[in-house]
């Protein structure tokens, strides 16, 4: 009966209106909250056919639909805590529930975030206080990050930081730049060889001695330019490591200048790039005393004996000072002794449908059979953004749009009891007809 379909359309856009209701309620009762992404209330009209020539029509009403609209990107807003993190573009961070870290069997679930505030909890696991914890792949003892599978989270391992944690990062390369004195090779010197220590740290942060002279080879007539230069290690008991002649060039093009190196005894010396390959007791040890002609290594002028530059990596233990975050997710602890190390990178996970996953409490998602399955990106590579420390992703709740909105959709159902009580006065009519 038309009448009758009347009332069912009448109801039904009722219940439509009440569902659009609900998001914008949501939404506006989200809109302080980093990360929400506002739903959003689709309606779709249902229509009845009707036999051709049946000369009435009836009323199909209207379905609601509701969808989150994850792939909106709220605006950025600058925060003071270093591990206040967000996505700059597309993206998730990889994050998993607090109580899955004492699971004894199965996998952690993966659940995905786009900003979250984590903070170090008494054990140094990194997490938020809704209980997040932030998920990614360690990083080796020299900073790098091994190879792990993309897609799966076999390799992902809640990312913890120990605040009282010490570190030390042993010496591999020293850039030795020294000039001689010119005047000291030359016939009636003394032939007096001169001393020089240079500071490096080992294996364990032990701060360890390179102990260098430079002899210089005195000729009956006129100057040699040659020095015999011997290098001796502290932590193997004073033994000679390497030792290595040197010939300068006197040249009006090149003068002061190495000529030629040659080794007597230990590593190589590497005319490519000027270094020499020295083994002290941590390991092997990278020397570079420059290349033949160049002036920035050894050289040979006037008659002074002094470093000109004296450089080297590594430095001795420390206590851990700040953590950060940098673009491309990589998380780096710094120590009060200056030593930089990277200890976690963090990943960004992408699937093909963002607004298909599946939305779970506290601003996270999971994947589902609609948004396809997930990868594993470097941020900044592929189809993925940068990651952006001191930061959160505000929400993407619109307050004046939602309201006018909630205006529109207030309107929509009043007009629809309208119809109701509409139908309702008519069907009492028919009823009085009998009377």
């Amino acid at each position: 009966m038309t009448i009758s379909s009347s009332l069912n359309a009448g109801v039904a856009g009722l219940t439509a209106n009440a569902t659009r209701l609900a998001t914008i309620s949501d939404n506006i009762a989200n809109s302080g909250t980093y990360g929400y992404k506002r739903a959003e209330a689709n309606f779709e009209s249902l229509v009845i056919n009707n036999n051709p020539g049946s000369g009435s029509y009836s009323a199909g009403g209207v379905r609601a639909s509701t969808v989150r609209l994850i792939e909106e990107r709220g605006a950025l807003v600058s925060t003071q805590n270093a591990m206040d993190i967000a996505v700059g573009g597309r993206g998730m961070l990889p994050v998993t529930a607090e109580v899955s870290l004492g699971a004894t069997t199965g996998d952690r679930p993966l659940m995905m975030t786009t900003t979250g505030s984590f903070h170090t909890d008494s054990n140094g696991v990194l997490k938020t206080e809704s209980g997040l914890v932030l998920m990614g792949w360690p990083a080796e003892s020299d900073g790098s990050i091994s190879t792990y599978p993309r897609d799966t989270i076999a390799g992902l391992e809640p990312v913890v930081i120990n605040a009282n944690q010490t570190a030390g990062d042993p010496t591999t390369k020293m850039n030795l730049g020294v000039n001689l004195p010119a005047t000291n090779t030359a016939a009636g010197e003394s032939g007096d060889a001169l001393p020089l220590s240079v500071e490096y740290f080992g294996n364990l942060g032990t701060s360890e001695t390179l102990d260098i002279t430079f002899t210089p080879t005195v000729p009956a007539t006129g100057s040699s330019n040659t020095w015999t230069m011997q290098i001796t290690d502290s932590a193997q008991g004073g033994a000679v490591i390497g030792e290595y002649t040197l010939v300068f060039d006197d040249t009006r093009a090149n003068g002061g200048t190495l000529a030629s190196v040659t080794p007597v005894s230990g590593g190589a010396y590497n005319a490519a790039d000027g270094t020499l390959a020295l083994t002290v007791a941590g390991g092997p040890l990278t020397m570079t005393i420059g290349k033949v002609g160049d002036p920035n290594g050894l050289t040979q002028l006037s008659d002074s004996f002094a470093p000109t530059s004296i450089t080297k990596d590594g430095s001795p233990v420390g206590n851990l000072t700040s953590v950060e975050i940098d673009d491309n997710g990589f998380i780096s602890a710094t120590y009060d002794t200056g030593f930089i190390r990277r200890i976690y990178q963090i990943p960004l996970v992408d699937v093909p449908n963002t607004n298909g996953l599946i939305s779970l409490n506290n601003q996270t998602y999971q994947v589902s059979p609609s948004s396809g399955s997930f990868f594993l990106w470097d941020a900044g590579d592929g189809p993925t953004g940068s990651i952006e420390g001191y930061a959160r992703e505000s929400s993407t709740t619109d307050v004046a749009g939602e309201l006018t909105a909630l205006i529109q959709t207030q309107r929509a159902y009043s007009s629809n009891a309208k119809v109701i009580q509409t139908v309702d006065e008519m069907l009492q009519e028919t009823t009085n007809i009998k009377r």
